[in-house]
């Protein structure tokens, strides 16, 4: 059974980021294969991987409805069809693949679509050891259960306390929505200094967040998302790396192995 963890903020956050770090460190810790879903439909996980999508579930959902319509599959059922799309729209790269969610396009109802994607992507995740789910601003892809189950949720803010009471805002949401996960964690990106504002302590408090983790700004990582290169090229004592690192130990999830690498 895979451990999915789900990475959901507000716009502008980095929670992106925060994802794409997520893969390359747990293939860093041995923990690869990994499925990386990006469920933004801005879509942006490709480029801080370091690769680039050409289609997505959005694109190829109605691909999939006008070949049914036309009747341009003769014997294949619609479900076929629409699995056969999904495995096509997905990235292999080295210890990882994604796929990415993208818009829905064209009209009509996507219901039954809707419902098969969450049938394949679940019986794709169970192939991966860990699936990175990098979530659009809000809830809505975790609330119509893209994924079954949620081991590990990560909200992600930045230090400003409107930023965490946004998060505040948020876990609220997600108690109204019913989010089913095992663990929460709050990430304060880019924190300038050491120390976590006083609205980080509050917030855990109110949450009942397991932990709360603080990645500090850094000139290096805002320079490769600048030049739109690959965060895997972080290098090992980054320190975004390291913080990353020592959570993803305390936490449990894989474990580094010698001369390991991206």
């Amino acid at each position: 059974m895979s451990y999915t963890v789900a990475v959901t903020g507000k716009g502008g956050v980095g929670k992106t980021t925060v994802a794409s770090l997520l893969v390359t460190r747990l293939i860093a810790r041995g923990c690869a294969p990994v499925l990386a879903i990006d469920a933004d439909p801005n879509t942006c996980l490709d480029s801080a991987l370091g690769l680039e999508i050409e289609k997505t579930i959005g694109g190829v959902r109605e691909e999939a409805r006008e070949m049914a319509g036309r009747g341009l599959a003769a014997g294949i059922s619609k479900r076929e069809i629409l699995e056969l799309k999904i495995a096509e729209s997905m990235v292999e790269a080295e210890g990882f693949d994604l796929i990415a969610m993208g818009r829905p396009e064209g009209p009509g109802c996507y219901c039954y679509a809707n419902n098969v994607l969450k049938e394949v992507i679940a019986q794709i995740a169970e192939n991966y050891p860990y699936v990175v789910l990098d979530n659009e601003a809000g809830l809505e892809n975790l609330s119509r259960r893209i994924l079954r189950r949620v081991d590990l949720m990560i909200m992600v803010a930045d230090p400003s306390k409107r930023g965490l009471d946004t998060v505040g805002r948020l876990y609220d949401l997600a108690t109204e929505m019913a989010v089913r996960y095992q663990r929460l964690a709050i990430v304060v990106n880019q924190l300038r200094g050491c120390d976590l504002p006083e609205a980080a302590s509050v917030l855990r408090q109110r949450t009942g967040a397991d932990c709360v983790v603080a990645l500090p700004e850094d000139e290096t990582l805002a320079e490769l998302g600048e030049r739109g290169e690959s965060l895997a090229r972080l290098p090992e004592d980054n320190p975004v790396v390291e913080k990353l690192d020592r959570f993803l130990g305390e936490a449990g999830l894989g474990a580094m192995t010698a001369g390991s690498a991206r």
